[in-house]
């Protein structure tokens, strides 16, 4: 049973991560309050998806503490783990449905897998969060059949099925256009208020980022170089963040006889 009085549904302290000899994050430490809509920014290959597969206990760090639901996740057993990941939901970037079942078997497979719920008690269930993600009309199609953004709604609609305490969603605008992500993002805060969720965001979509966080973290280089509310992210005067804001490349200067060595070393 997790308790409802823990103020910070997420904590995480001094993570660093290595693949190989290549550090990949370093000195990660934030919290996510209950109810809060956290958004993780940076460009790509900065780091952000691989802090989510932290928070969801896909990765375990070289170093430092992540806390899921009041739980130390960094050395849990297995079943204690699957047991914690009832209580969350995980939206993935391409839907990541299963091509040989319908919308509707899709979004029932958590029930089926993880409750003993009868076959018409799924069905309603599903069926309402089908229509909360405008589906309903489309419950028998298969997922090739599916626009972009409806396999996206498909993924966070099988995400939410079992009333997570937190969402994770990887990139929800990627790849649509933006009627459609905006939509998308209208959707995500009628989960939080709806539903009570706690929602952590990976995104690099400035936009969204802005209309839907309570809080944002910038990541870059696998560094954490601000968390805190929109208005404080806008007044940052971080070369990186002021960049990152209006949309300019980082240009540093090369060093010819460095670039040289760089592309001839063994």
């Amino acid at each position: 049973m997790i308790d409802p009085k823990i103020k910070n549904v997420i904590e995480i302290k001094g993570l660093d991560t290595w693949y190989g000899s290549k550090q990949i994050l370093s000195n990660i430490s934030l919290h996510v309050e209950r109810k809060e809509v956290m958004v993780i920014m940076g460009h790509s290959g900065s780091g952000k998806s691989t802090l989510l597969r932290h928070m969801i206990g896909l990765n375990n760090p070289a170093s430092g503490s992540i806390k899921l639901l009041g739980k130390e996740i960094t050395g849990l057993k297995s079943n204690e783990l699957y047991e914690l990941r009832k209580h969350i939901g995980v939206a993935f970037q391409n839907g990541a449905l299963f091509s040989s079942m319908t919308l509707q078997e899709n979004v029932e497979l958590p029930l089926h897998e993880h409750t003993k719920l009868d076959h018409n008690t799924i069905r309603i269930m599903s069926r309402l969060k089908l229509e909360l993600m405008n589906l309903s009309d489309n419950e028998d199609l298969m997922p090739a059949e599916l626009s972009g953004g409806m396999l996206k709604r498909a993924g966070l609609a099988r995400a939410v099925i079992m009333d997570p305490e937190i969402l994770f969603f990887d990139e929800p605008s990627a790849g649509l256009d933006p009627v459609t992500s905006a939509e998308l993002d209208d959707l995500i805060l009628q989960l939080r208020d709806a539903l009570n969720m706690t929602i952590i965001v990976v995104t690099h979509e400035l936009v969204s980022a802005f209309k839907i966080a309570d809080r944002i973290t910038v990541i870059d280089n696998g560094q954490q170089i601000i968390t805190g509310d929109k208005e404080t992210i806008k007044k940052s005067t971080d070369p990186r963040i002021v960049n990152m804001l209006e949309r300019r490349a980082m240009n540093d200067d090369i060093d010819a006889d460095d670039y040289l060595n760089k592309l001839t070393r063994n």
